[in-house]
């Protein structure tokens, strides 16, 4: 067995994190043992609701132990289906126990323990990648840097945020035991009952939606940007390509890219349009991943619509063509 649960009692509730950096390092135990009410470190509050939003299906994004935009988004939403009171960035008792509810706190601790294996380890890695698209357009695979990132992305973590959680731990060494988020938990995707795909401006984020309008899933999204802002009205989902390659239109003249003429970007989970690309009836535009999951809400996305790696694997998994996706005028 790979996997073994880690023992503990769950209670939890939230904080708002002071900014700056975290001024010591933050240890699995206070994000098990973080209570509502209790002076429990601030960053492990927010890791635990984090993993467990992921969990219910309302995506916060990448698990870093901070309170953001993200993650309050996702909780007003959770709100909003479940018909609970409260401010957007409020988190009261209510919404504690509907989210441990809704996510199995009590069956599936938030933290499991989890062994290295060999397969972790073959790669092939792409040590080195440069920023520039062009040179990107050089390597024969855009794959994960090494191990802790190919593992912080298989349990929606950030990177530094895993290592902080195993501190001395080697990442290279088949056998090592890390403790991770517990997102293998989640029920696996409904499929067959995805509807439609609604994108909200306002709150940032893509929403799977079923009959009647139940939500399914919402994920934190980067929709367009000023330069090449998303399209208005209805488009259709065209067909899901996983693991694709990324081809450069020079019309876009995408800023610090000098060449006029189309080039590819071999695919990896680093290629510039992520692990999937879910295409869209309006030629360019798409649905897809990122090699950056830190960005997503954040930094613009030249028209497309930009979700985690893992989010868009998920949705992947949810859609078919012919769903509409509608994208609202403001």
């Amino acid at each position: 067995m790979r996997w073994k649960v880690w023992a503990g009692v769950l209670v939890w509730s939230l904080a708002t994190l002071p900014g700056g950096a975290h001024a010591q390092a933050l240890k699995a135990q206070q994000i098990v043992e973080a209570k509502v009410g209790g002076a429990a470190n601030p960053r492990a509050l927010a890791a635990k609701v984090q993993i467990l939003l992921d969990r219910a299906r309302f995506s916060p994004g990448v698990i870093d132990g901070r309170m953001g935009e993200n993650v309050e988004n996702a909780l007003a939403t959770f709100r909003d289906a479940n018909h609970l009171q409260g401010k957007d960035k409020a988190v009261d008792e209510p919404t504690f126990a509907k989210l441990a509810e809704v996510a199995g706190e009590v069956q599936n601790p938030v933290l499991v323990e989890y062994n290295i294996a060999e397969d972790d380890l073959k790669g092939p890695f792409t040590r080195t990648i440069p920023d520039d698209l062009e040179e990107q357009g050089k390597l024969d695979r855009l794959g994960y840097r090494n191990p802790s990132e190919l593992l912080a992305e298989r349990f929606h973590m950030d990177e530094d945020f895993l290592k902080e959680l195993n501190p001395g731990k080697d990442f290279d060494k088949a056998g090592t035991t890390i403790m991770v988020a517990n997102v293998a938990s989640a029920p696996p995707p409904e499929r067959g009952g995805l509807k439609r795909i609604e994108l909200d401006k306002g709150r940032k984020q893509l929403r799977a939606l079923g009959d009647n309008d139940r939500i399914l899933a919402i994920f934190p999204a980067t929709i367009g940007s000023k330069s090449r802002p998303a399209p208005t009205g209805e488009l259709k989902v065209t067909g899901v390509a996983k693991n694709p390659k990324y081809t450069y239109n020079p019309e876009y003249k995408f800023e610090g890219v000098k060449t006029d003429k189309p080039f590819d970007i071999k695919p990896g989970p680093n290629n510039p349009v992520g692990s999937v690309w879910i295409d869209l009836s309006k030629e360019g535009y798409g649905i897809h991943g990122t090699p950056e999951p830190d960005t997503v809400g954040k930094t613009a996305s030249h028209g497309c619509v930009r979700l985690t790696n893992w989010d868009a694997g998920t949705l992947a998994e949810m859609v078919k063509p012919g769903v509409p996706v509608h994208f609202p005028e403001s």
